[in-house]
C-alpha cells in the first residue's frame, strides 16, 4: 500500500500539478485548500506526509504544523514557501517539519523528498515488527540492522522451541542481558520468571545467600528463613552476568542444580526441587579460564549448550544510526526536550568513533549530548570532547590524505583540545615546540 499524504495548497493550479505528479507515484492523496480543513482531516484519519502552504487562509502553514506535531508527532510534514521566505522555512524546520520546498519548486526534487521519507517509515516499520516479533515492549528495542547482529536473531529465534542453557559472550556494555531476556521472552518459559544476577557485585558468602537462599540462623544476621533466586525462578530463567567471576566453591553448587535440579539452602538440611533454565554471560575469555583451571570444565559444557557472541558496537557500525535514533527519542522524552535529529557532522563522528564501552557508552554519549543541546538537533558541540579529538577517518578513495596532511589535522585537533596552549599540545603529542609547529605550517 502506498503512502498516505495530505495535501494542503490554497492555490488551484498548485494544488493540481501536486495531485497530477504524486497521483502517478501510486500515492493515495487527499487535498484541501486550507489548514483548517486540513487539521480536520487529520483528527479523523491518519496520514504519512502532509504537504501544507506555509501561507493559506484560516489557517497558516506554521500554525498548522505546530498542532500537527502535538497532537500527531507520527505524521511527516513538508512545508511548502515562496522563494523569498527562506526564512520562514528555516523556522518550520526548527518546529519539527522534516524538509521544505520552495516556489516554484521541482517536482522531481519533492518526489525525492517524499522518498526519503518513505525509506525513514520502512526502517520504524521494520524495527516494530522486529520488536513484536520478539515480544519486547519499546523501552528495550534491539536494533539489529548489521549482519552481526541479524545472525545473533537468527541463533535466537533457532532455540526458541527448544530448552537449552545458553552461554552468550562479548564485551562489556554489547547487550548480553538485553540478549539474555530476548531468549526467555521468546522461548517456551516466555510466561514464566525471568531473574538476573551480576555474579561480579557481590562477596561469596552474600552471593551464595542470593542464589541459594538461607536458612533462619545459617550465618549472623539471618533472622529469616530467605528464599534464593534459583528457588524463586523455578519454571522460568535466572541469568547469571559475569558468571566468570562466580567463586569455585559456587560453581560447584551451581553445578548440581543443573545435573540434579535440586540444592540446599545455606545452613538448610532438605534439598529444594527447582526447574530452571540458566543463560550465563561474560566478558572474559572462558576458554582460557577453563585451561588455567580458574573455572570448572564441566560447568563449562552444562552452559554452553549453545554459545552466542555478541560482536562489539565497532564491528556493527549499521547499528550506530537506528541506536542513537532510538537514545535520542528515550532521553528527549526523559529531559522534555524536542530534539529531533543529528547533524550529518555528529553522525559523521559518531560512526568514525570507536566505542570502547560499546551500546552502553552511545547511550551515555547521547543522554550527555541531550542535556548539553540547545538547538533541536544534536550537533558536535554536544559530543564529549574525547570522541572529536581522537575521531578516526574512513578512507575516502577520492580524497586520501598524506601522511604530513593527517599529522596536521590531528596536531590541530589537538591544539583545540588544549586550548590552544601549544606548549600543553606538544606535551600531549610527546613533540618539541618546534615539531609542532612544523607539522602546523606544513
Amino acid at each position: 500500500m502506498g503512502l498516505k499524504i495530505l495535501i494542503a495548497e490554497d492555490e488551484e493550479i498548485t494544488l493540481k500539478h501536486l495531485r497530477y505528479a504524486l497521483s502517478k507515484e501510486g500515492y493515495s492523496l487527499t487535498c484541501v485548500q486550507n489548514g483548517l480543513d486540513a487539521f480536520d482531516k487529520l483528527e479523523g484519519e491518519r496520514f504519512d506526509i502532509l504537504i501544507a502552504d506555509i501561507k493559506m487562509p484560516g489557517m497558516d502553514g506554521l500554525t498548522l504544523l505546530g498542532k500537527v506535531k502535538e497532537k500527531y508527532p507520527d505524521t511527516e510534514v513538508i512545508i511548502i514557501t515562496g522563494f523569498g521566505s527562506i526564512e520562514s522555512a528555516v523556522n518550520a524546520m526548527k518546529q519539527g517539519a522534516t524538509d521544505y520546498i520552495t516556489k516554484p519548486f521541482n517536482l522531481d526534487e519533492l518526489n525525492l523528498k517524499i522518498k526519503k521519507i518513505q525509506e525513514k517509515k520502512s526502517l520504524v516499520k521494520e524495527n516494530l515488527a522486529l520488536k513484536a516479533t520478539l515480544s519486547l515492549d519499546k523501552d528495550t528495542p534491539f536494533i539489529a540492522k548489521s549482519k552481526p547482529m541479524q545472525r545473533v536473531i537468527e541463533i535466537i529465534n533457532s532455540i526458541s522451541n527448544s530448552d537449552c542453557n545458553v552461554l552468550i559472550t562479548g564485551e562489556s556494555g554489547v547487550g548480553k542481558g538485553l540478549v539474555a531476556k530476548l531468549i526467555h521472552y521468546t522461548g517456551l518459559r516466555k510466561g514464566k520468571p525471568f531473574l538476573a544476577i551480576n555474579c561480579a557485585i557481590f562477596t561469596e558468602e552474600l552471593l551464595a545467600s542470593e542464589l541459594f537462599g538461607h536458612e533462619k540462623g545459617a550465618f549472623t544476621g539471618a533472622i529469616a528463613t530467605k528464599q534464593g533466586l534459583i528457588e524463586i525462578a523455578d519454571r522460568g530463567t535466572l541469568f547469571l552476568d559475569e558468571i566468570a567471576e562466580m567463586p569455585p566453591n559456587l560453581q560447584a553448587k551451581l553445578l548440581k542444580v543443573i545435573e540434579d535440579k535440586e540444592f540446599l539452602r545455606v545452613g538448610g538440611t532438605r534439598p529444594v526441587k527447582v526447574d530452571v533454565r540458566f543463560i550465563a554471560a561474560t566478558n572474559q575469555n572462558i576458554n582460557a579460564l577453563v585451561s588455567s583451571g580458574r573455572f570448572r570444565e564441566d560447568l563449562y559444557y552444562r552452559l554452553n549448550v549453545m554459545d552466542i557472541y555478541i560482536p562489539p558496537l565497532r564491528e556493527r557500525k549499521k547499528d550506530v544510526i537506528p541506536l542513537s535514533a532510538h537514545f535520542l527519542e528515550k532521553h528527549s522524552m526523559k529531559a522534555n526536550k524536542k530534539i529531533t535529529d543529528f547533524t550529518k557532522e555528529t553522525m559523521d563522528i559518531l560512526l568514525a568513533y570507536g566505542f570502547p564501552g560499546n551500546v552502553r557508552e552511545l547511550e551515555n554519549i547521547i543522554e550527555r549530548a541531550v542535556i548539553l543541546e540547545k538547538t533541536s538537533s544534536i550537533t558536535p558541540e554536544s559530543l564529549p570532547q574525547s570522541i572529536k579529538l581522537f575521531q578516526v577517518e574512513a578512507i575516502n578513495p577520492q580524497n586520501i590524505k598524506t601522511i604530513d596532511e593527517i599529522n596536521k589535522d590531528y596536531a590541530e585537533k589537538v591544539l583545540e583540545f588544549a586550548e590552544d596552549n601549544k606548549s600543553k599540545a606538544a606535551e600531549l603529542l610527546g613533540i618539541s615546540r618546534t615539531s609542532l609547529w612544523r607539522i602546523l605550517k606544513k
